[in-house]
């Protein structure tokens, strides 16, 4: 056993916890099931798809925002972070989806949005409504200059200048998405409290954790000073577009890791609870915040088979410098799809969704399946005149609309594929009553069936939930790696390409029977020595 073994081998699966060796699953709300005919999803309705879940093998649902909302970015501009919107129900529904996924052994987590808030929320009223309200430095407000010029040249994620005027106190006030949705000021203890107060309202019902909105966002910096050019962009200043700049001052400062002290010590005054944060940076700054002794948060999303090409040697070096950089104790997750980008079937194919969902149910870590990918679901070209995403309708001519990821989950071939009685807040593509959870359930070559056979070897196999992972061959075409906990032992052989490869490691032999393919026709085949791999193809072997 070499080194690297010896330091990733896990002692005993007994000391791994639900959120290490479980597998997650979001919930857009308003997309999953509509159980009242009015077109959007409702609590209600997950409730009623919960056996689907558990059939599945998913031992934790995230749902995106069911707060109190005007829904500007819907759900993710909040009015009242302890109140329940009516579009999903009352808290007597949410009460009866926590205790029904609780009695099926199943977690809930919620998502926290501590950033921002709505401007109908009664904090942002009250900081608006003059200068020396006791809630003015709630939120961060600033002077123009001598000639009413903003603050600094910070723009919105969602395209435009961040900073909005307020006529009634003469100050600008900073928001980093839309302007109904105000930042607030962490560097306030006010705020601090706040914020802590609501989480502490959601722990005692009894949920099982937090999946933090844009955790890296939360502190700004205090001279606010001007963003760099991005040196590469191919946007001018005047187009107003976020990615002209980086967001040196305007995310991810050095104080924002005292908010996620904050936030974890709370978190870890429950028993089992998780905290996971949404953090969109490279490899080297997002494993700090797992935090100096792990005291920060338990897992911050790692983004990689979400925003690198679609390519065997990138991922590779992605995988191998991420198990490098985690800190002692630092536990590794993955992410294919979530509601802010193209779904995975869209951006590599159907054939290659099957090579990324092995991946992420056989790399190292806690992984999380976007509601829709197991059944191979495509991003859904919506008309122009039915966007509602504000991200797409700000900047349409960069055709970023978040629509065609967050249409209504395809469960049978019945009117609007089972999830509604009533059309639906969003379009359903064409061919949902024949790509659907019904009619995938029935098919063994399915991507369903295909999803729920890993699932189920996680959860047999120590080795592909909780063991390590070594590295064994990559080139332009294949990944491969072991995962092996005691004397079990997998090996993993992945073609990223629709070419046939060959698996030839420069060292050591392999032979063992593949238990599980891409293709069912080679499951129980015995292999070994160079290894050849049909495009689109994937195994997993037991090595004798």
């Amino acid at each position: 056993m070499n080194l690297e073994q010896t330091l990733r081998e896990p002692i005993a699966p007994t000391k791994y916890l639900w959120w290490q060796h479980g597998v997650i699953y979001q919930i857009y709300p308003r997309s999953f099931q509509d159980s009242n005919g009015d077109g959007v999803g409702d609590l209600k309705g997950i409730v009623s798809r919960l056996d689907y879940l558990k059939w599945l093998g998913i031992d934790c649902i995230w749902l995106s925002p069911i707060f109190s909302s005007p829904m500007a970015d819907f759900g993710y501009d909040i009015s009242d972070y302890c109140g329940v919107h009516p579009l999903f129900g009352t808290m007597a529904d949410f009460d009866e989806l926590l205790e029904e996924t609780h009695s099926r052994g199943m977690k809930v987590l919620l998502d926290l949005v501590p950033n921002h808030t709505s401007n109908q929320h009664p904090w942002f009223l009250e900081s608006r409504s003059s200068r020396n309200n006791p809630k003015r430095d709630w939120y961060i407000w600033h002077d123009g200059g001598e000639n009413g010029e903003l603050p600094n040249n910070w723009l919105s994620v969602f395209g435009g200048h961040a900073w909005e005027w307020d006529e009634t106190t003469g100050q600008y006030y900073y928001h980093a998405f839309l302007k109904e949705q105000p930042d607030l000021n962490w560097r306030n203890p006010d705020v601090q409290q706040a914020m802590l107060d609501v989480m502490r309202f959601w722990l005692d019902k009894g949920i099982d954790g937090f999946r933090v909105d844009v955790m890296w966002h939360m502190i700004k910096d205090s001279q606010l000073r001007d963003n760099p050019v991005a040196p590469d962009s191919p946007f001018h200043a005047d187009d107003l577009i976020y990615d002209h700049y980086i967001p040196t001052y305007s995310t991810d400062q050095p104080e924002v890791h005292e908010i996620v002290r904050m936030m974890r010590a709370l978190t870890d005054e429950y028993e089992e609870r998780v905290l996971i944060g949404e953090i969109y940076l490279p490899i080297h700054k997002l494993v700090t915040y797992y935090g100096q002794g792990g005291s920060e948060a338990h897992l911050p999303f790692n983004f990689q088979l979400l925003t690198l090409p679609w390519d065997a040697a990138r991922i590779a070096s992605s995988i191998d410098e991420y198990e490098g950089a985690l800190p002692m104790n630092g536990w590794p997750n993955w992410v294919l799809g979530n509601h802010d980008k193209p779904r995975i079937a869209s951006r590599v194919g159907r054939s290659q969704a099957k090579v990324a969902a092995m991946m992420l149910l056989t790399l190292r870590g806690t992984p999380t399946i976007y509601y829709g990918d197991e059944i191979a679901m495509r991003d859904v070209p919506i008309p122009m005149d039915e966007i509602v995403d504000p991200q797409g309708l700000n900047m349409p001519e960069l055709n970023v609309s978040r629509d065609p990821a967050r249409t209504p989950m395809q469960w049978s071939n019945e009117i609007h594929s089972g999830f509604s009685q009533h059309k639906p807040w969003l379009r359903l593509p064409y061919n949902s009553g024949r790509v659907n959870v019904e009619m995938q359930k029935k098919d063994p070559h399915s991507m369903l069936a295909f999803y729920h056979k890993l699932i189920a070897a996680r959860k047999q196999y120590a080795a592909l939930n909780i063991g390590a992972y070594i590295p064994v061959y990559s080139d332009q075409q294949l990944i491969s790696y072991i995962r092996q906990f005691g004397d079990e032992r997998f090996l993993v052989i992945l073609n990223l390409t629709h070419r046939p490869g060959y698996f030839r490691p420069r060292t050591g032999s392999y032979s063992g029977i593949v238990i599980l393919c891409t293709e069912i026709e080679r499951v129980g085949m015995s292999v070994s020595g160079i290894i050849a791999m049909g495009g689109d193809e994937g195994l997993l072997i037991k090595l004798n």
